[in-house]
């Protein structure tokens, strides 16, 4: 059974490069009917955050991306890892290590400068006594050799044995390292591949010494490179490599921001759209392409207008009171209304602006459409089509549409410009806006006559 993962740091919040990962780990896993799990890697107890565990989780949640079995915590897995690095001191495989700290930076200091250092790193690897200091436990790498990796995105890629190989895996306080943590829990988690970013491409050879000191099977692994903004450099926050609920909050659809994501680094053609079902179907971490992947915002909101546009309206109408408080669910005009807004939007954030724009009268009036559009004559012709609407029955836009085109315009001898602009400044303040014909009906006979008076006055 293919079995992946997604661990994720609770140090920080779960950003678009995380949630990529996560994604191809999880078509992945369903598209071998398959296992997906979730871990918090959380040993760094200084730096976690407790919400940002609750932000990751959310997140996932938001994106409907579920897991199997339960979280697995490492901040609960101490005594297991110690279990492990015990058997490795016992077998000869690791040793305690009392370089002091003053003597590794003189280390990583002459290393840095290119110069021969002061001593071997691995000074304390064949040492038999006890010394009364605090110490560290060092893995202990072969002395010499070559590991292969046969990487399902890079290929084949070589890793020379280096003395900084005898990496530490416990420190001084006890708390096991980030290198040997991974593969105690992704071997007893049971992982059969894994797909991850290309920055931990370095760690995966310290990671194999740990499998191969304990005579585990290597998973398959996949290292994806990372995504660039349109300049071709790391991608920052001011890019879009923010908190993913911060995406939400900008009125971006789950659907939208998970079909952005994977075609960031894979493609199945020159297909652009795919649903869930789709992307589970024809993913395979084999098609991950070898260069980074470029980060194009005006294509994310191109894909939610796309999303938008394909929600059912009574869908938008829920997600529209829930995350912008815009609260149209019982409006008698619901279907008029967003099939008019969500032509014109490309987020959710944008038909909430619009609908309230809408929905509240105009507390000012744009003064250049005003002076423009309101001539000496305009109050007149407004005041007569408010006596001319009042005893009409007025619902649906083609009924606004005739009574204006077809009756008022015709009868009062005036062209479409000597009422339909000012006509539309009553209602929102301004001469743009959705079509003022489903506009009027959306508002209703009595809110119209309403807003012109209003204006008159």
């Amino acid at each position: 059974m293919t079995i992946t993962r997604f661990a994720p740091s609770p140090t920080g919040y779960l950003h678009i490069g995380g949630l990529r990962t996560a994604l191809f780990n999880y078509l992945w896993a369903r598209n071998q009917n398959g296992k997906f799990r979730l871990r918090i890697e959380d040993t760094d107890l200084k730096r976690n955050k407790e919400e940002a565990t609750k932000a990751i989780l959310e997140a996932f949640e938001w994106v409907g991306m579920n897991w199997d079995d339960e979280v697995v915590y490492q901040s609960e897995r101490f005594d297991v890892y110690k279990k492990y690095v015990e058997q490795l001191l016992k077998e000869g495989k690791a040793y305690k290590c009392y370089l002091t700290s003053d003597e590794l930076k003189e280390y990583r200091e002459a290393v840095q400068k290119g110069l021969e250092p002061p001593f071997d790193i691995r000074k304390y690897r064949d040492f038999e006594g006890e010394l009364d200091k605090d110490y560290v436990i060092r893995f202990k790498a072969p002395l010499e050799g070559e590991l292969v990796l046969e990487d399902g995105v890079k290929g084949r890629v070589t890793h020379q044995i280096q003395p900084s190989d005898d990496f530490v895996i416990a420190r001084s306080s006890g708390v096991p390292t980030y290198n040997f943590v991974v593969v105690i829990d992704d071997h007893e988690m049971g992982m059969t591949d894994i797909i991850r970013g290309d920055d931990h491409l370095t760690n995966t050879f310290k990671q194999m010494l740990i499998y191969n000191a304990f005579g585990w099977d290597l998973p398959k692994f996949y290292h994806v490179p990372m995504i660039h903004n349109e300049k071709g450099q790391k991608l920052s926050k001011r890019d879009g490599a923010v908190n993913v609920m911060e995406y939400k909050k900008d009125g971006f659809l789950p659907e939208a921001l998970l079909n952005f994501l994977v075609r960031l680094g894979w493609s199945y053609g020159d297909q652009e759209i795919f649903s869930m079902e789709e992307m589970i179907k024809l993913f395979n971490p084999n098609d991950i392409n070898t260069a980074p992947s470029k980060y194009n915002y005006e294509k994310l909101l191109w894909l939610n207008h796309h999303y938008i546009k394909n929600t059912p309206n009574q869908k938008l109408a829920e997600l529209l009171k829930e995350d912008f408080g815009i609260d149209i669910q019982n409006h008698d005009k619901l279907e008029i209304l967003l099939d008019e807004v969500k032509d014109r939007s490309q987020t959710l954030k944008e038909m909430a602006e619009i609908i309230d724009n809408i929905l509240t009268p105009p507390s000012e009036y744009n003064e250049k459409a005003v002076k423009k559009f309101i001539k000496e004559n305009t109050k007149e012709i407004l005041a007569k089509f408010v006596e001319f609407i009042k005893d009409k029955e007025l619902h649906l836009p083609t009924d606004w549409h005739d009574v204006l085109m077809e009756e008022f315009i015709p009868q009062q001898g005036l062209k479409p410009k000597d009422i339909m602009p000012p006509l539309r400044i009553c209602m929102n303040g301004d001469t743009k806006g959705i079509d003022l014909s489903a506009l009027l009906a959306i508002l209703g006979k009595d809110e119209v006559i309403k807003r012109i008076q209003k204006f008159l006055s």
